[in-house]
């Protein structure tokens, strides 16, 4: 098998393919459905706020700058401009004289390439769909209630920042943001009412004329919650059935119909993020009270593959999950067949005064 019949193989045509089908049975993240994916121009990102493994996440890159290749073993109006991501592999020379040995490319060995190049391509493209979760989440559990983005590594900063000072005050978080401490705080079991706390979000929702659905935690949070005596004293007089012990169910139950919810959502995904470590998407210790419906929108821009490569002769690109580009060029010296993920993303937070935060502790 020569390198362009290899080539037409793993195209990113073909990447795009084995990724959606791929996908078929995977759950959406929680962040893509709150804010769902659109498309536009360029850089500029201007809109309307109301007052297998654990992927990697992708490196953001500076424009001009070559990729950074992963090892494969592993009512106020904001503008701002859109962060850049860009991280890819490479098909080296070594890896071209295994090729050369492949005659047939149903051959069991060309088979086994081929699944490589695409789990490859797969974990770049996971680690583009990283990037937006992690911003989503940064927004809607915006720790010690200052809301923004921040994503800081290869040498580039993106910071963002959703509730600008007024006067010396934040507005969202003046209003929106809640930190229990002493005995209000979730982890003091005997004197905790999370029930106060969340009507207490809830009326700050309404004030800006929305209405609370949901609240959202991780798993160690929703731990303290259960072990709250006035969660338990709750179901005892609801049911009159004597119980030490809450289940899952019990606790979900119990807040719906005292809180008039929609239901609850216990999110613990993870990523890793560009040190190695891995991280929670929702930290620990921190619940968010949200309305029905989309929050915001996740916006993608044209990268510079899509506006300037897709077409031509330099390279072969195709966009995946709306504003992915994966792009393959080949080097001539050394000989080397380049796979890269990019994407310029950044979600837009226009229900942001409909969702209220509790630091529970």
């Amino acid at each position: 098998m020569n390198l362009t019949e290899f080539r037409k193989l793993v195209s990113p045509k073909m990447i795009s393919v084995n990724w959606t089908e791929a996908q078929n049975n995977v759950l959406p993240y929680v962040g893509s459905q709150l804010f769902p994916a659109k498309k536009k121009a360029g850089l500029d990102l201007s809109w309307i706020k109301g007052a297998k493994g654990l992927p990697v996440t992708l490196m953001p890159s500076a424009f001009d700058a070559k990729a950074t290749f992963r090892d494969r073993i592993g009512v106020g109006k904001l503008e701002t401009e859109m962060p850049f991501f860009r991280e890819g592999f490479k098909i080296k020379e070594k890896d071209r004289q295994e090729i050369l040995r492949i005659q047939d490319s149903n051959d069991p060995y060309a088979q086994a390439i081929i699944s490589q190049v695409f789990d490859d391509a797969g974990n770049l493209i996971a680690g583009a769909n990283v990037v937006p979760e992690r911003q989503i989440m940064q927004l809607l559990f915006a720790v010690n209630g200052n809301v923004g983005i921040a994503i800081k590594a290869n040498g580039v900063d993106y910071t963002y920042d959703y509730d600008p000072a007024v006067g010396g005050t934040r507005p969202w978080k003046s209003t929106n943001y809640f930190a229990l401490t002493g005995q209000a705080a979730w982890d003091q079991v005997a004197t905790a009412d999370p029930f106060e706390d969340i009507d207490r979000a809830k009326k700050a929702i309404a004030n800006h004329g929305g209405k609370a659905a949901y609240i959202m935690m991780n798993s160690t949070t929703f731990a303290l919650l259960r072990k709250i005596n006035n969660v338990k004293n709750r179901f005892l007089t609801v049911s009159g059935i004597a119980l030490g012990y809450l289940r899952d169910s019990d606790v979900v139950n119990i807040m719906k119909d005292t809180e008039d919810l929609l239901g609850i959502i216990i999110y613990d995904n993870q990523f890793v993020d560009e040190s190695g470590t891995t991280r929670k998407f929702v930290p620990d210790d921190y619940v968010a009270v949200i309305p029905d419906g989309a929050l915001g929108n996740t916006w993608y821009g044209t990268t510079p593959e899509e506006a300037d490569l897709m077409g031509s002769n330099a390279a072969e690109v195709a966009i995946v999950n709306t504003g992915v580009a994966i792009t393959q060029i080949l080097d001539a010296h050394p000989v080397n067949l380049n796979t890269f993920a990019s994407e310029i993303v950044l979600p837009s937070y226009e229900r942001m005064n409909e969702v209220a935060l509790i630091k529970v502790k």
